[in-house]
């Protein structure tokens, strides 16, 4: 714990009023928000990257703002990073009780689903199941959360067979919403069909956020191959037809 601890040291001594540093002295829990999204996503990129050097980094800045907060935080006798530490060691040896007590468990799914009947004895002031998730969450992941609460306690399909015929239905919807120009109705079918892809993607496994993008790195990638064949070429981009652009995308498509 040596190198932690000096990070602690660290932070309390940027945040000196006489000898530390003028912009860490300035921060409060609020305006540190935009850097702490920032960094938690660019740890997620380098998870998606593979790259190990700039996790090993990323992971130390995230480090570095949960420090931040836990100093500020004792500055103004609310708590501690002490506290920190001692209230994730409790919670993780409460929620597994399979590895820290005698309770018998089969698989990850059960494991899933004892935690969010531990969590649910904890929080006492929550009143639905669904309570819990931040605000703050992209929809897709908002999404998967949900419906993995659902599940936990058995709402939830057995397989993909129904999902897909699921699918197919709210595209039928989607279909007459788009018939009648319904802009009210299409905007609800699409978001139930975007709803049932991210449930698809959790039967599957998959996490729908991290596969659109993916996606989108591919798009990006293509589409940027088509500009680099009109500089190329001379040619103005801006001026080519949608089937001029297709036969391109054709070939940047390729291996």
């Amino acid at each position: 714990m040596t190198n932690f601890n000096d990070l602690v040291q660290l932070v309390r001594q940027l945040r000196e009023p006489v000898s530390g540093c003028p912009w860490d002295i300035k921060q409060t829990p609020e305006s540190l928000i935009p850097n702490f999204i920032e960094e938690m996503y660019e740890t997620v990129e380098a998870i998606e990257d593979g790259d190990d050097s700039a996790l090993l980094e990323e992971l130390g800045d995230l480090l570095l703002h949960v420090v931040f907060q836990a100093q500020i935080a004792a500055e103004e006798e609310r708590f501690s990073i002490d506290d920190v530490l001692k209230h994730i060691v409790n919670k993780l040896h409460s929620r597994h009780p399979h590895v820290f007590g005698d309770l018998e468990i089969l698989d990850a799914e059960d494991v899933k689903k004892n935690w969010e009947q531990i969590k649910k004895k904890e929080k006492k002031e929550r009143k639905s199941i669904l309570d819990g998730i931040p605000r703050a969450l992209p929809a897709l992941i908002t999404a998967h959360r949900i419906q993995e609460k659902a599940a936990a306690v058995g709402f939830d399909w057995p397989d993909t067979a129904p999902i897909m015929a699921k699918l197919d239905e709210e595209r039928t919807e989607l279909d007459q919403a788009l018939l009648e120009s319904n802009q009210d109705a299409i905007k609800e079918e699409l978001g139930d069909m975007l709803f049932t892809l991210v449930n698809l993607a959790r039967k599957l496994q998959i996490d729908a956020e991290s596969a659109l993008r993916g996606t989108i790195a591919k798009f990006r990638t293509r589409f940027n191959r088509i500009e680099e064949h009109y500089q190329s070429t001379g040619e103005d981009i801006h001026a080519a037809t949608l089937e001029e652009l297709d036969r391109i995308w054709e070939t940047v498509k390729k291996p």
